[in-house]
């Protein structure tokens, strides 16, 4: 049976989170790989929820995208605003709150802005998960696109997911119901990761680790090419996280 998870407090600071942060920073390939897997669907005017310290940003702002990035965190966003000064002068790192009690008049000036909202690894921090989803959805302009990327199969929630604030992991079926909930039109979902499965489960479950260990994401990061391979082979049909992209209505 899974470990289960209902109550948790928002914290200032997040020790556990932002160790895992700086751990996979390192992952170069990893994250290349991540923004590779999501890049096709971002187009336009593109907004970031969630960007923590930047590891996926950097990505798009080297590419010269036209990203806006944003966290809740305040310390988050002070680091985004050391690695990015020319987004900070342009007023494009957020503080973006995605389930704001008053989240249309907070946020009036976001709403119908963006041509892409993407959220990787944020949704299963918030309890209220519909709620978010339909707040990403408001931000997008009519056929705008929604990206989300969260942890997968509830069967491996473990010590890792406990410390990292994780409500709960999700499948396509779980996660594709949030889209249908809010009216966004299904365009693709797949799973991402499938040799990430027995990492997470021994780092996690067996181990009892609160933060990944530097030295197995250095190994894992290494065998990056080899494990892309193996989710082309299993046709994206498992793996640690699961993505769904859809479409705003026009």
């Amino acid at each position: 049976m899974s470990e289960d998870i209902t109550i948790f407090q928002f914290k200032e600071s997040d020790d556990e989170g932002l160790e895992t942060l700086r751990t996979i920073s390192d992952a170069t390939r990893f994250n290349d790989w991540m923004y590779d897997s999501i890049n096709p669907f971002c187009q336009g005017k593109i907004l970031e929820i969630g960007s923590g310290i930047g590891n996926i940003s950097e990505r798009f702002y080297q590419n010269k995208q036209d990203i806006v990035i944003s966290d809740i965190r305040q310390n988050y966003r002070f680091f985004l605003a050391e690695k990015f000064p020319n987004l900070n002068k342009e007023e494009r790192i957020l503080d973006l709150d995605l389930i704001h009690p008053q989240f249309r008049q907070q946020y009036s000036k976001l709403i119908n802005s963006f041509d892409t909202v993407f959220a990787l690894n944020v949704v299963e921090h918030i309890k209220q998960d519909s709620e978010a989803i339909a707040n990403c959805n408001l931000m997008l302009k009519p056929g705008g696109t929604l990206v989300i990327l969260v942890p997968a199969f509830q069967t491996l929630y473990n010590h890792l997911d406990k410390a990292l604030f994780h409500y709960k992991r999700y499948d396509k079926k779980s996660l594709q119901k949030l889209f249908f909930q809010n009216q966004l039109q299904l365009q693709k979902s797949f799973y991402f990761n499938a040799a990430g499965i027995p990492g997470w489960f021994v780092s996690g479950k067996l181990q009892k680790n609160k933060t990944i260990p530097k030295s197995q994401m250095k190994i894992f990061n290494s065998l990056v090419p080899l494990f892309k391979i193996a989710d082309s082979l299993l046709l994206n049909k498992v793996g640690l996280s699961v993505v769904c992209i859809g479409k705003k209505a026009l």
